[in-house]
């Protein structure tokens, strides 16, 4: 199967720092559309997402699991299907000690992709990773998935940086670039 491996922060959702309680969600432009689209091209959405909040002492995981929750059942009263999500609740610098680790699963590491791989039958030369940062482009190439883009979300990209394909937002890359 072919996949859409989208990170959530400044993908699926405005980027907000630490993102935890459903009041503060909002869908980035258009994205809706943008995933109606994806799956109407046959691509299954699988969401790859780093959660250092979580080891940071932000929110728990329970409340990331609420919002998970709430954005997963609400798209899917919107016609899309969230096949799967992956977080990594890790981060060295966080302040509970069984999640202040390095990682294989923290992105630009490949181990959110590698669960997703071992979970489901993915083609990776069909499949594509959209983010809005470097490290969602490194786990993605990485992995080998065949195409990487990245999504403007007020992060900041360095000029130099042609390998990647860069948008406004999904909705940009599924109308111009997909």
């Amino acid at each position: 199967m072919k996949v859409a491996f989208l990170d959530r922060d400044g993908v699926i959702n405005k980027e907000v720092n630490y993102l935890h309680r459903i009041a503060d969600f909002e869908y980035t432009n258009k994205c809706v559309l943008a995933l109606k689209k994806l799956v109407s091209l046959n691509y299954k959405i699988i969401v790859i997402t780093n959660q250092a909040g979580i080891a940071r002492g932000y929110y728990t995981e329970s409340q990331y699991q609420e919002l998970t929750d709430w954005y997963v059942n609400d798209l899917k009263e919107k016609g899309v299907d969230i096949l799967d999500v992956f977080h990594c609740p890790h981060h060295p610098e966080g302040v509970r000690p069984e999640l202040s680790i390095k990682c294989s699963c923290r992105k630009p590491s490949t181990g959110l992709i590698k669960k997703a791989l071992e979970k489901y039958s993915i083609d990776l030369t069909t499949s594509i990773m959209v983010g809005d940062k470097i490290s969602d482009m490194k786990a993605g190439a990485n992995a080998g998935v065949n195409r990487c883009v990245l999504v403007k979300s007020g992060h900041r990209i360095e000029n130099k940086i042609i390998q990647y394909s860069i948008y406004d937002d999904l909705h940009s890359f599924v109308q111009i670039g997909l």
